[in-house]
């Protein structure tokens, strides 16, 4: 066989067979892949995060030796860098070298499942299944524990505006569905089995300013009052004006009569609103009889009118202004292929707006899938809240507000240290450009030098801008630090 067939032999052979051997490596390791997942850490430290959790949760009650802020800490560094479950812990606490840096070690998986079970309630949960005999769609006030959790969610919010103030705050309400085999999991109107946890996101932040965990079978309809009182309470100081935006499940009178209630000397409503309508049959027969309809300049399909309609509900206060209604009509030039073989489809938006023009009104309120989905796919798809860790109520729910705390800081790191570039980028691309970035350990004069391996362009300059801003906007740190060495 001549010299060409042997190296053709060979190249045949090596097809799909990379050319190295893998080693384990011996000793402390020197290298780790997510040296830029530390600007999470320094962000956390620059809050004060640390000191608020284990003034909430209690210094000594993160169990095996770890602190509760050591145990929680260890789960939003690991949320971040893409684990969706209890086990993924594993996965950080293997980079010893990044464990170097962090300066504790990361929680274990028993660590963190047994934190979490500390935030449910074998006793309460009995009064609860009573209560459910009664009312299936009963949803139970949080532990005292959850309720605690809930104050460090609403520190970062209140720290958010303080690095990067708002006078503006949208609000936006909707539940999603989690869906889930577990075997106490009740089933959603969807048909899936699985919980139902709403939230409420302040749009000019990108921040989850309140969430409630629930089973399946509670629909959104179910009290949404109870939540928007929390997400207003959160709001922050230098909070000058509020608004809501909800989909039908936020058509609750008694919800609607709060956010007109007048707060203060001004006179102002406590937000201006603006809610799909429950389309009841009065109301369907009101805005079809609208005899003056405009058309949507961006969809010809598409017109809306104002319409003449008080709705007769109980809770509705009399004596006040009635609200005001704007119908949608639909008309696609293939009505025939509607569900009912109608041609005309009927909408309404109910709003306390009385001074801008209808069409801007409502495409105002259309942005709502725009903000809140939003949050919730970046929840359960990029971040760990789909993939819940076990069967018991309240470690569920802590779980998915733990996850609500690591949207949130995400979204503070990229407002005030990643750039116009990256402040709109979800999870899995901060990954890539940032936290994913190769690093040697060493140390020298007892001090810890991070080697960072390029990419891209100049990662050690990158990060080195990325901590400097995070000290500079941090309220901790504060004020601009002069000669800061970024190094």
């Amino acid at each position: 066989m001549g010299r060409r067939n042997r190296e053709r032999m060979e190249a045949k052979r090596s097809y799909g067979v990379m050319p190295f051997v893998l080693e384990e490596v011996e000793g402390e390791p020197k290298t780790t892949p997510r040296a830029g997942l530390l600007s999470v850490a320094e962000l956390m430290r620059g809050m004060g995060l640390a000191a608020v959790v284990e003034d909430e949760l209690g210094s000594k009650q993160g169990g095996a030796g770890f602190s509760a802020w050591e145990v929680v800490e260890s789960f939003l560094l690991m949320l971040a860098d893409g684990g969706e479950c209890v086990e993924d812990l594993g996965v950080l606490r293997s980079d010893r070298a990044f464990v170097k840096l962090l300066g504790h070690e990361v929680a274990s998986a028993p660590v963190g499942k047994k934190f979490l079970y500390g935030f449910h309630d074998d006793e309460r949960d009995k009064e609860v299944a009573k209560q459910r005999e009664l009312v299936p769609s009963y949803v139970p006030a949080e532990t005292e524990r959850l309720a605690r959790l809930a104050r460090v969610v609403r520190f970062v919010v209140a720290q958010a505006q303080r690095s990067r103030p708002e006078a503006r705050a949208t609000l936006d309400q909707d539940a999603t569905i989690i869906t889930s085999s577990k075997r106490v999991a009740a089933t959603a109107y969807t048909g899936e089995r699985g919980y139902q946890p709403m939230v409420v996101v302040w749009v000019e932040q990108d921040l989850v300013v309140a969430d409630e965990f629930r089973d399946g079978n509670v629909p959104a309809r179910s009290e949404p009052l109870r939540v928007a009182r929390q997400a207003f309470a959160a709001l922050p100081a230098g909070v000058k004006e509020v608004y809501y935006r909800g989909d039908s499940a936020s058509y609750d009178h008694e919800l609607l009569n709060w956010l007109r209630e007048e707060v203060g000397e001004s006179g102002r409503p406590r937000a201006v609103f603006a809610v799909s309508a429950v389309m009841s049959a009065e109301l369907h027969a009101a805005t079809a009889a609208a005899q003056t309809w405009h058309q949507d300049p961006k969809d010809p399909q598409r017109s809306w009118a104002e319409v003449d309609f008080v709705p007769s509900a109980p809770s509705v206060k009399k004596g006040r202004k009635p609200d005001r209604y704007l119908g949608i009509r639909i008309k696609p030039r293939q009505g025939e292929l509607f569900a009912d073989g109608t041609e005309t489809k009927y909408f309404a938006v109910v709003t306390n707006d009385f001074a801008r023009d209808g069409q801007a009104i409502l495409d105002w309120h259309r942005k709502k899938a725009g903000t809140v989905e939003h949050t919730h796919h970046v929840l359960k798809n990029e971040l760990g809240a789909g993939v819940l860790p076990c069967e018991r109520f309240g470690a569920n729910a802590a779980w998915f507000r733990l996850n609500v705390l690591t949207y949130n800081l995400l979204s503070v790191l990229q407002r005030v240290a990643l750039g116009e570039a990256l402040e709109r980028a979800r999870p899995k691309r901060l990954r890539y450009q940032v936290f994913a970035a190769a690093a040697t350990v060493l140390t020298h004069a007892r001090q810890l030098i991070v080697r960072v391996v390029g990419r891209l362009e100049d990662m050690v300059v990158r990060l080195s801008e990325i901590r400097r801003r995070v000290w500079q906007q941090t309220p901790i740190w504060g004020k601009p630090m002069v000669g800061l060495n970024s190094g």
